[in-house]
């Protein structure tokens, strides 16, 4: 309850932030309506959904307004502050540490080194970890502290409203993913939702307060990893466009085949950092459009970059004994013993309805 009352008061105390006239709008107790703010027709709104490659970064404009929402790795922090300086970026009215790992936190000072700051949220004021004690350096040194926000605040971004809907009860530490901020933009009749590398159980907690989720744009949760965009989830938020911030061909095998089968389902148009390079998307409060750093309209999105989804039967080598399924290339074939090897020709959902499951090393 105090962290509430600390972020209305800071909220409501705070008339100009940057020389700017700054409006709150304010929802202090549990889950409301959010009131929504005309979209006038000179009224301007963008997602930068940057290409920090296996990272996190994006930079939302409203109305000359401006939030950065994570800041790649630490080797991002140059890319960072030449993109704020690309866009004459000299001001953050916020700035958003979802979580402290590196691929989210690490390239926060780069901003930092280029633009001032009016206030910096993070899920809390501190943790022992490198990275995050520079992105604290950096706020030390503009005088400012972090804001620890609560489920149910909300704050106004030019025309546009933004809730914070998560962490919720996500109090430990030991799996920091799912401590990060959640947050929805409404713009008019426009949403976007924004989830860090929040996993199954912060995802169901959020859904279990009750919060608004359904979004126009889904930023997908944990750079497209299974344990992420669960389908509870996903069908509440109900999406029609869904932007993946993954790097080209990294270890993790992300977007794994379940997540984008689960985006397929939901009817999800993908756009993703590793294929189209940074993705911007544009609203008029009524619609959405799209334009991407790399001209590749035609990429298959929806198909895993590494082990395309094939038209009819497709080869796998099954481990009979561990009961997982795999690409022929995968190192699990290499080291599996030869009794419990069994090569397979035929669909991914026949071994699924068989009892098979997907290896979580080449996500077949």
């Amino acid at each position: 309850m105090k962290k509430r009352i600390s972020l209305c008061m800071m909220l409501l105390t705070i008339g100009v932030i940057g020389g700017k006239q700054f409006i709150p709008v304010l929802e202090p107790e549990g889950v409301g309506e959010v009131q929504e703010i005309k979209v006038e027709d000179d009224s301007f709104f963008e997602v930068h959904y940057i290409d920090v490659g296996q990272a996190d970064a994006a930079l939302v404009l409203c109305d000359g307004y401006s939030m950065l929402i994570d800041g790649g790795n630490r080797d991002d922090s140059s890319l960072i502050y030449s993109y704020l300086r690309e866009h004459d970026i000299t001001h953050l009215d916020y700035m958003v540490c979802t979580h402290p790992h590196e691929d989210h936190a690490g390239g926060l000072p780069g901003a930092l080194n280029y633009a001032t700051v009016g206030m910096a949220f993070a899920p809390a004021p501190d943790y022992d970890n490198d990275v995050f004690h520079d992105f604290n350096k950096y706020l030390i040194r503009q005088n400012t502290s972090i804001t620890v926000p609560v489920p149910g605040d909300l704050f106004s971004l030019g025309s546009a409203n933004v809730t914070v809907i998560g962490p919720v009860g996500m109090a430990d530490d030991s799996k920091l993913n799912n401590t990060s901020i959640v947050l929805r933009i409404a713009y008019g009749e426009t949403s976007f939702l924004f989830t860090g590398d929040a996993e199954r159980e912060e995802e169901l907690a959020i859904l279990d307060a009750g919060y608004e989720v359904q979004s126009t744009v889904l930023k997908v949760g944990h750079h497209g990893g299974a344990s992420s965009t669960t389908y509870p989830f996903l069908r509440e938020v109900n999406p029609e466009y869904a932007v993946i911030s993954v790097g080209e061909g990294n270890s993790y095998g992300h977007p794994t085949e379940d997540v984008l089968s689960r985006l397929r389902d939901a009817d999800a148009k993908i756009y993703r950092t590793d294929l189209q390079g940074t993705v911007i998307c544009s609203s008029d409060g009524k619609q959405v459009s799209f334009s991407t750093g790399k001209d590749m309209e035609t990429v298959q999105t929806g198909q895993n970059a590494r082990y395309p989804q094939m038209a009819g039967e497709v080869e796998y080598i099954l481990n009979i004994s561990s009961m997982k399924f795999h690409v022929p290339t995968c190192q699990s074939v290499y080291d599996m013993k030869e009794k419990n090897k069994r090569e397979f020709v035929g669909s991914r959902e026949e071994l699924i309805e068989q009892g098979y499951s997907p290896c979580g090393r080449c996500f077949p």
